[in-house]
């Protein structure tokens, strides 16, 4: 298998995370092909210098590439594995960026061929706007790349796809694939959800006064930011990783229950020791 370096990798969709992955490897491979449908996005990604060229044919993107990261909605990714199959040279390493992983490696087990190797990734990086126009090539520095090989996943896959994550600047991590979603569903698909019902709340209550805007805190402005996120990608996200979403509100729908009988209670001992156990856990989690 080639070195990163001497590689032609090939990203599949110039979005936020497709272009800042394309621009923080150029230079680190021997060529960075984009593959978009429109041709302006990749005029910007040549105009911005994030590929060395693109084409908006997936087929001959993709046909004599060594490594291709499938940079789209998760239920796209498994539509263009299905596509490019075919017309893979042998050896190629086939990524994705996806944020649910079980079905995107599932998938790849059972839509490549032998001569083809897979390994799932989720970079755990991102903004709450999307588009090339928002790339930039720091967006993975210093970021957790997940990495979920599939059992015919090669140890020298693997260590191309770790290599791939530090020629970014992020630090690789590998997990099984259930493992991650099973993760993510609570540290990133639940806060989304969160997100959107808060701004829904604030929507059928204090939205109606004038005054609210004005007085909004730093808090719900934090608290809220991810639900600016692109619906489409939520959409898959959700709709993948459905059992382990579900189960990370059930545990959320109980904790807050608990606290809001404290608080008609009236308890304010317990609603004390409660909150600062949680105030001390999330010191833990942040020190």
């Amino acid at each position: 298998m080639k070195s990163l370096s001497d590689c032609t990798v090939v990203i599949v969709g110039l979005g936020l995370m497709g272009a800042s992955l394309a621009g923080a490897l150029r230079g680190k491979c021997a060529r960075v092909v984009g593959v978009a449908r429109r041709a302006e996005v990749i005029e910007t990604a040549l105009a911005r210098g994030f590929i060395d060229e693109g084409t908006p044919n997936l087929i001959a993107g993709v046909r004599d590439a060594d490594v291709v990261v499938l940079s789209t909605p998760v239920r796209v990714i498994i539509q263009q594995l299905a596509e490019i199959a075919p017309h893979l040279r042998s050896g190629c390493v086939v990524m994705d960026l996806g944020s649910t992983k079980k079905n995107i490696v599932d998938a790849m087990e059972r839509l490549l061929p032998e001569h083809v190797q897979p390994l799932g990734a989720h970079p755990m990086c991102g903004k709450e706007t999307s588009g090339i126009e928002v790339a930039e090539i720091t967006l993975y520095r210093e970021r957790t790349f997940i990495l979920t090989p599939s059992p015919r996943t090669t140890a020298e896959t693997l260590a191309l796809g770790v290599a791939l994550a530090e020629a970014v600047g992020a630090k690789p991590l590998v997990l099984d694939a259930d493992r991650q979603d099973y993760i993510v569903g609570t540290v990133s698909h639940l806060p989304y959800l969160l997100a959107c019902a808060l701004v829904a709340t604030a929507d059928a209550t204090t939205s109606k006064d004038p005054a609210a805007w004005k007085i909004v805190a730093g808090g719900f402005r934090d608290t809220s930011r991810v639900a600016g996120s692109d619906v489409t990608m939520m959409l898959d996200i959700l709709m993948t990783n459905q059992a382990h979403v579900l189960e990370a509100v059930r545990v959320f729908e109980e904790q807050l229950r608990s606290l809001t009988a404290m608080i008609a209670a009236g308890d304010e001992d317990a609603l004390r020791a409660r909150l600062t156990h949680i105030r001390n856990t999330r010191k833990e989690m942040f020190p």
